[in-house]
């Protein structure tokens, strides 16, 4: 793993357990008072992007110019900046005359990362079932104990880390450590159903299990299996959609195309 990624996913992990991330007062912020207009408002982007993401701010939730600018100790033009960045991302949406909103999760985007995820997924972990050394199924192993610890604390933010290490170390050890950047900045949409999938007990330990799965055939170099294994396990997030859906149906912005599971 490279250590700039893994720094990075811890950083997301602080965003998201941290409550005084975006609704700190200007007199209590984090952000150190020799920062300029331009490093408060990238400050700024990054913490609403991550709570966005990580479910933080759920879809529907109002945001407040104003009080972002307050609280951040920025003028209203960067705050202006990073809402409209935000925009053009499709996690926030800007309602005129009424105000801005976290944006619904977009399923045709959900559909296009998971179809990307699975064609480069599948047939690196082919490669990694071939390739796999002693050492590399131990560091497989290990995660997997790591998830069942993160599990017994009931830390879902904690076990998605680990889970995103998982499927960033199998592309390294298929020799294609770089395809997970592609799949990281295609996936923003997909990753805010992930996350809201795994604050139930249930499904987090479904996806351990389909975990486990997928080492176990990295370790006895089964190719056919890990591929079937990891199709699987990719494929679970529409049901995951569906599941959210039903509680909260609001949550999701339903193109006309119906999203479909047999995406192969």
């Amino acid at each position: 793993m490279r250590a700039g990624r893994t720094n990075g996913l811890w950083l997301l992990v602080y965003k998201c357990t941290n409550p005084h991330m975006v609704t700190t007062p200007r007199s209590q912020s984090a952000m150190p008072p020799f920062e300029t207009a331009r490093e408060r408002g990238s400050r700024l982007y990054e913490r609403l992007r991550n709570d966005i993401l990580c479910g933080r701010l759920r879809p529907g939730e109002a945001l407040s110019e104003s009080r972002l600018a307050e609280q951040h100790g920025i003028s209203r033009t960067p705050v202006r900046e990073v809402i409209q960045r935000l925009v053009k991302e499709n996690l926030l949406a800007i309602v005129p005359q009424v105000g801005t909103f976290i944006a619904p999760i977009k399923l045709s985007a959900v559909t296009s990362s998971q179809f990307i995820r699975e064609a480069l997924e599948c047939r690196a972990v082919r490669f990694a079932t071939e390739r796999a050394t002693r050492p590399q199924v131990e560091a497989l192993r290990q995660q997997i104990s790591r998830q069942e610890q993160a599990i017994a604390k009931g830390d879902h933010v904690a076990f998605f880390l680990l889970d995103e290490q998982m499927h960033s170390l199998i592309l390294d050890i298929a020799g294609h450590a770089h395809a997970w950047d592609l799949i990281a900045s295609v996936k923003a949409q997909l990753d805010r159903v992930r996350y809201l999938s795994l604050e139930d007990n249930r499904w987090l330990k479904m996806i351990y299990r389909q975990h486990r799965g997928i080492v176990a055939a990295i370790r006895n170099h089964d190719s056919p299996g890990a591929e079937q294994a990891m199709q699987e396990h990719l494929r679970t997030v529409f049901d995951a959609v569906e599941r959210i859906a039903q509680q909260h149906a609001e949550f999701f912005e339903r193109e006309p195309a119906t999203v479909t599971k047999d995406i192969a």
